[in-house]
């Protein structure tokens, strides 16, 4: 296929090496004629490190580079151009400008696609003499190692456009989804679940900025935590994005960005590009994952009474008796034990009302923490500073003896830190699911691959199970009142019929058919 891409900055740049690549002969153009120079140096390069690091033959990368032919203008005439893919500023009235002219300039048959991350396409397209040739082709950078695209059809899209992309796509090993025309799309929208959620956390103190990356990473599995994450990507930009989402979908409460953020952008906090965010990027400073912790100090022989039954309970108690630790048995705790509570949807200071447990020397351990790299301690108003300690070490202590596990000490808050993330990721992206914006499957391979989760959400969901999730989110809601828990639709439906999370579902007729 013959391929103008017009825009040679970062996005141009990488798109070009995707195509050139995948074998496509590929006309680059930007309004900057020195730009497009620029542009194939560095595609030409990249394929020259390609063959060094042996990803590719030399005879491969000379044929990639031989595709890659400059165009001295975006609108000059191509009469053998079968897609156009526009990577210019996100501005609605220059998108549109372009492809006015391209449209007098270019075969009837070529698509045009917008690469377009945040306006919408059916709006881009509204001021073409054929809004139906026009589709959104969202890459994600860097193009050549992020192997996704979002497909974006607008409203008046013709109907064989988004499949023919897709394929395209599919074809250079890419994968490639197909989503409605909404605010975020796909990745970016599914993505808030994440931030929202951790500013949430930090509003109410649950944690400082460095302990809630550490649950993130040491117990979902993240590979970074939300902060480190918003400081590498710039929080003006995390701010920007969330902001546009929230008044898309009409100030919707499960996607509420924190008041916390405007303040930071105004200040110049924004990550790494201003050498200061949530960590500090001096030549000196520690790596995010590099800081110290707080040295365990604590009584680790001290008894330990676990309250409750259930699977929670036998798990904690497993993981104590597996670690040698003094653990009591019998129907409630001696004077000097520590009590541990395991905290579903809820918070510890419930469990110790409704168990009429003694306050002082109750904490809560968050479930998911039992089997992962890091386990969380939750702590009351009421807790006494040495229990914390004592919890604290009996915690740390591994199976066996292996070393230790490292512990955070949160702030008591209903599901603690990892349920409420987890729980805010799965409703974000069942409440996409639930409005058709793309297939289950696609909401999974997309958040992948596009954010990098261990595990798609719903599928996440599904290993946790819909009806415990529902619980969660039930939970979550029952003890806040906030409507940004509220039940989804989607997991309340499948926990009640017994079906996963990833299950798309019977669809009805439509009324003509």
């Amino acid at each position: 296929m013959r391929i103008r891409i017009v825009g040679a900055g970062a996005m141009g740049r990488g798109i070009a090496q995707w195509a050139v690549t995948g074998g496509h002969t590929v006309e680059l153009a930007d309004a900057r004629r020195e730009a497009v120079g620029e542009a194939i140096g560095f595609v030409r390069h990249m394929l020259e490190r390609a063959v060094q690091k042996k990803r590719m033959t030399g005879e491969a990368a000379g044929a990639a580079s031989a595709r890659l032919i400059p165009v001295d203008s975006p609108a000059a005439p191509g009469h053998d151009v079968e897609l156009v893919i526009e990577a210019v500023l996100e501005d609605l009235a220059a998108k549109t400008g372009l492809f006015r002219q391209l449209e007098d300039v270019l075969p009837a048959g070529a698509v045009l696609a917008t690469n377009t991350s945040s306006l919408p396409v059916t709006q881009i397209a509204s001021g073409l003499h054929d809004p139906s040739r026009l589709c959104g082709l969202h890459f994600f950078n860097p193009v050549p190692l992020m192997k996704i695209v979002e497909v974006v059809p607008g409203a008046l899209t013709r109907p064989e456009i988004p499949e023919t992309l897709a394929e395209l796509v599919r074809g250079t090993g890419h994968a490639a989804v197909v989503v409605s025309d909404t605010p975020g799309f796909l990745v970016n929208h599914v993505g808030r679940g994440l931030v929202t959620e951790a500013f949430a956390l930090l509003e109410e103190s649950v944690s400082d900025a460095t302990g809630i990356d550490r649950v993130v990473r040491d117990v979902l599995g993240l590979r970074m935590g939300p902060f480190e994450l918003m400081d590498l990507t710039g929080l003006d930009v995390t701010a920007a994005v969330t902001d546009s989402i929230w008044r898309g979908f009409r100030h919707s409460d499960r996607l509420r960005p924190s008041y916390l953020a405007p303040n930071r952008v105004a200040a110049g906090l924004h990550g790494r590009k201003t050498g200061r965010g949530f960590y500090a990027y001096g030549p000196g400073d520690p790596a995010p994952t590099d800081l110290p912790e707080e040295p365990v100090t604590g009584d680790a022989g001290r008894p330990v009474w676990v309250a409750g039954e259930g699977r929670d309970s036998d798990t904690l108690r497993t993981v104590l008796s597996g670690s040698g630790a003094a653990l009591e048995q019998g129907t409630g705790p001696s004077e000097r034990a520590l009590v541990l509570s395991t905290v579903w949807g809820t918070t510890v200071a419930a469990a110790i009302a409704e168990g009429g447990l003694p306050a002082g020397r109750t904490l809560g351990v968050d479930p998911l923490s039992l089997t992962a790299r890091r386990r969380v301690l939750a702590m009351t108003p009421a807790s006494d500073a040495a229990a914390v300690g004592d919890a604290r070490a009996v915690l740390s202590r591994a199976a066996g003896g292996a070393g230790a596990v490292p512990v955070s000490v949160v702030r008591d808050t209903a599901g603690s830190v990892a349920q409420r993330v987890l729980a805010s990721i799965v409703s974000v992206a069942a409440s996409v699911a639930e409005r058709s914006i793309a297939a289950p499957g696609d909401i999974d391979t997309a958040v992948t691959a596009g954010l990098g989760y261990p595990v798609g959400p719903l599928a996440w969901g599904d290993r946790i199970g819909a009806r415990r999730m529902l619980a969660l989110q039930e939970g979550l809601h029952r003890s806040t009142g906030d409507p940004r828990y509220r039940p989804t639709r989607w997991v309340t439906e499948r926990a009640h019929l017994g079906l996963p999370l990833t299950e798309p579902g019977a669809v009805p007729p439509t009324a003509g058919g």
